[in-house]
């Protein structure tokens, strides 16, 4: 029976990257401090909520979680020039101190009585401003670690712990939140992330990550990195509008429960839980679709996930809706994996961590400009014709890129790229080692 399982084991997609040598060191950090941002996102409102004056308290808890994600996306357009040559190991442990250290702040001011909700929202903007060169360096990393026919499986790795994440931390918070209030969780937060600074400065030894010669290093912003390169372009802009096409959800949604439905929180609940669910699925299987072809792949995820999100906007029953919505979650990950996967293979690895960099900026914009534009939205078509729309706004926007894609020209298809050929790119290692060894 042991002999099986180990057989299963290595045969799996995974085993490659949960075997790698200083990819096995890293990676419990960051399931730890996966953990610890996924019970933040419950802290984080809820003392905007104490913190607040009553009169005011809907600006400063939109305030709070703006400031959480929005500064990691200044972070990438103006510290590009003292960043973009550093290691991806050095860019992600940065980017772990610098939460650890605000985060942990904001539970000692809170004990001495001293931290007011100005205060507070300014150390939540402060913790993020790294935020997008960690993410960067993270993704490079499993870039220059592991060879090329690996990046998916590696890149699911990561997803599927943020979507764990996203389903075990928000209980683990309220419970903690009620044993010891918001700022307890903070604490622990904080906790985790000076976790993953160690385990990059620890774990990751300086000679153990292939490096780019330095004079091969662009000295070009990430967006023009992007800018010259269509596919990182068409990608970028593929992924900008999906996810603004999506943050109206995130207002209509609610809504729906409650006004259309006439339904409880428990209601809505079941919607999260069902898309963290399939989230969390949907990152397993992800590995699994490496012998797929990557883009027609990534823009059929498009097209199915608008068409599972109509349900909800045509009325169909509250059971059937739920259903499609966990589905649709089940393709979120492969989204986010297989567009990352592109980018590594486009991107030359001298300019890798700018381009992720910039990537991670935009994507961190396009879900809040769409989640501002829900309230016109929701006032002219209510809370169901904007559902609508959303579902079908992304099914169409999957269309077009399909459509795109087939009316590449004859030269454009016998075009050889790396995700034919297989050639690693330039400044990855391009032939395996013992840790990266092909499938059994």
């Amino acid at each position: 029976m042991g002999l099986v399982l180990s057989r299963v084991m290595r045969s799996s997609p995974y085993w490659p990257v949960m075997s790698h040598t200083t990819l096995r060191r890293v990676l419990p950090g960051f399931a730890v401090s996966s953990v610890g941002d996924g019970m933040a996102v419950v802290a984080v409102s809820w003392l905007a909520i104490e913190l607040a004056p009553a009169a005011d308290r809907g600006i400063w808890v939109a305030l709070a979680a703006a400031a959480y994600t929005l500064s990691g996306a200044a972070g990438a357009l103006l510290l590009g020039r003292f960043l973009r040559h550093r290691r991806p190991a050095q860019l992600a442990g940065w980017d772990a101190a610098l939460r650890a250290g605000a985060l942990g702040a904001i539970p000692v001011l809170y004990a001495v009585g001293v931290l007011g909700i100005q205060g507070y929202v300014a150390l939540l903007a402060l913790s993020s401003v790294l935020h997008s060169w960690g993410q960067a360096g993270i993704y490079t990393l499993i870039a220059r670690l592991l060879p090329e026919r690996d990046h998916l499986a590696g890149n699911a790795v990561l997803s599927g712990i943020g979507s764990i994440a996203t389903v075990v931390g928000p209980p683990l918070a309220t419970l903690l939140i009620v044993f010891g209030g918001p700022a307890t969780v903070l604490a622990v937060d904080a906790t985790t992330f000076l976790v993953l600074a160690l385990t990059f400065l620890w774990g990751v030894p300086k000679d153990g990550v292939p490096e780019p010669d330095q004079d091969q290093a662009s000295r070009t912003a990430g967006f023009a990195v992007i800018r010259r390169i269509p596919a990182l372009s068409g990608l970028l802009a593929l992924s900008f509008v999906f996810f603004f096409l999506f943050g109206p959800v995130y207002v209509a949604l609610p809504l729906h429960v409650s006004d259309d439905l006439g339904a409880s929180a428990g209601v809505l609940a079941a919607f999260y839980t069902a898309f963290g669910i399939g989230a969390v699925l949907g990152s397993v299987l992800t590995g699994f679709l490496s012998t797929w072809r990557l883009w027609p792949t990534t823009v059929g995820i498009v097209i199915g996930f608008g068409s599972l999100m109509l349900p909800m906007g045509l009325g169909a029953p509250t059971a059937v809706s739920v259903v499609c919505f966990g589905l649709a979650g089940l393709l979120w990950p492969p989204y986010s994996s297989l567009s990352t996967t592109l980018f590594q293979r486009s991107a030359p690895s001298a300019v890798l961590p700018q381009a992720l960099a910039a990537s991670s900026a935009v994507r961190v914009l396009s879900v809040p400009l769409g989640t501002a534009l829900a309230g016109p939205l929701v006032a002219t078509l209510g809370p169901v014709g904007t559902l609508r729309l959303s579902g079908a706004a992304i099914a169409l926007l999957g269309l077009t890129a399909a459509a795109a894609l087939a009316l590449r020209t004859p030269e454009q298809r016998r075009r050889p790229s790396r995700e034919t050929t297989g050639e690693a790119p330039r400044g990855t290692a391009a032939k395996d080692d013992e840790d990266a060894r092909p499938h059994p």
